[in-house]
């Protein structure tokens, strides 16, 4: 537990994760009142796959920008600008919602708004980590425990939501995620500069730094395979999760806090695939696992899609949501261990791009797709892709180990 734990012998990294997690749990409370606010007022699953569209779509076309400013500006500022206007969202939903002006556009309209400040928020955050331990070193560590922090407030902020609409309304969750931004934004102010930590200068031109980064990472070979493939797993994985009231109201009968205890329960699993890659000792053997993951989890979706049993589905949810998040950490993992200093930025914003902002196009080929064939095929679809996607890695890893290989030599990593 100690070695697991590593990261948190650093202070600024303590204050980060008491402050993110409690902020994060808010976050899911308000992401699955604002699902269920849709499917309620419209009954719609392409709306519920707009919704997502709508949310996440910023991300794809601004996280490269944010990038580029994380790998210039103070960090500490900056997350503590994304903070404060997340909090002014989330406020503007619940004032929308209390006194039932709210309407389908107002949900849409405030989704889009989200997603900029995530487009920002997500590289800014990821860059940070690094100076929040201080070294590469703690990096991989902190880096799990980012996404166990994430995914621990994906399993408690869903059962929340489902309890608070069911006792009061959606209103109380957008207020209670909008409260909870206070945490956060305490935790940085309580920060101290990290030592040693150099002058960043003028942001670059736009055009200037998007190249620089986009030519950094297509050059070499394992980052770009990696980011293509967080994108392929982001894109046909993605309609799971926003389909799950659909399923939650029509296949189990059930209501928002059926919905709460699917999404708990898939968070359930990403919580357990973080500790798992938190008492990793090193990167060691990590393509393995991503292939693995990868894989598991696309057989799970597969079999979720025609489960007709709540209790058969619970557990493949679990497996489904640790193989999604043991994916996508272990990548970011590995890329935040081969990337140099002065671009990690701009990389991050391209793997926030190719993980949360490929997501919306996934949102809405899922949603569409559903109303076309239904929710079952499309989930089986994307379930089949990820298998796909891991027997290619699985032949792959070879080839991707000789770049990968000098790079771990000259920090005496051993690839395998």
């Amino acid at each position: 537990m100690k070695f697991t734990l590593r990261a948190f012998r650093h202070r600024n990294f303590r204050l980060f994760f008491s402050g993110q997690s409690l902020s994060l749990v808010g976050t899911w409370v308000q992401h699955v009142a604002m699902s269920w606010l849709v499917y309620r007022l419209t009954g719609s699953p392409l709306m519920l796959g707009l919704t997502g569209f709508a949310g996440q779509i910023p991300v794809l076309l601004f996280a490269p920008l944010g990038g580029i400013w994380s790998d210039r500006a103070e960090l500490r500022q900056l997350l503590l600008a994304t903070q404060i206007a997340a909090m002014l969202q989330a406020a503007v939903l619940a004032a929308l919602t209390f006194t039932e002006a709210v309407q389908v556009w107002h949900v849409i309209g405030l989704a889009v708004l989200l997603g900029i400040v995530n487009a920002f928020d997500t590289p800014v955050r990821q860059a940070f980590l690094v100076e929040l331990v201080g070294s590469r070193e703690d990096l991989p560590n902190a880096i799990a425990l980012n996404s166990f922090m994430m995914n621990a407030g994906r399993m408690i902020g869903p059962s929340v939501a489902g309890i608070l609409i069911s006792v009061s309304s959606e209103a109380v969750c957008f207020l209670v995620n909008a409260l909870s931004f206070l945490a956060v934004i305490v935790a940085v102010l309580l920060m101290e500069k990290p030592p040693g930590r150099t002058q960043r200068g003028a942001p670059p031109a736009v055009l200037q730094g998007l190249k620089e980064g986009i030519a950094y990472a297509w050059g070499f070979a394992p980052i770009r395979a990696l980011l293509g493939f967080i994108a392929l797993v982001s894109f046909m994985a993605t309609p799971y999760a926003v389909l799950m009231p659909i399923y939650a109201a029509e296949v189990f009968g059930g209501g928002p806090d059926t919905l709460g205890f699917m999404v708990g329960s898939a968070g359930l699993g990403a919580l357990s695939g973080t500790l798992f890659l938190a008492s990793r000792k090193s990167v060691r053997g990590l393509l393995k696992v991503i292939a693995t993951a990868c894989g598991a989890a696309g057989v799970a979706l597969m079999l979720f899609a025609y489960s007709g049993s709540f209790w058969l589905s619970v557990p493949l949810l679990v497996v489904t949501g640790f193989g999604i998040i043991v994916t996508a950490a272990a990548v970011n993992q590995i890329v935040q261990t081969l990337v140099d200093d002065d671009k990690r930025g701009r990389v991050m914003g391209l793997y926030t791009m190719a993980f949360l902002g490929v997501a919306p196009l996934g949102s809405l080929a899922g949603g569409s797709l559903a109303q076309a064939i239904g929710a079952a095929h499309t989930l089986f679809i994307g379930g089949a892709f990820c298998l796909a996607g891991a027997l290619w890695l699985v032949w792959q890893r070879r080839i991707l180990g000789k770049d990968i290989r000098p790079v771990y030599d000259r920090m005496g990593i051993p690839l395998d």
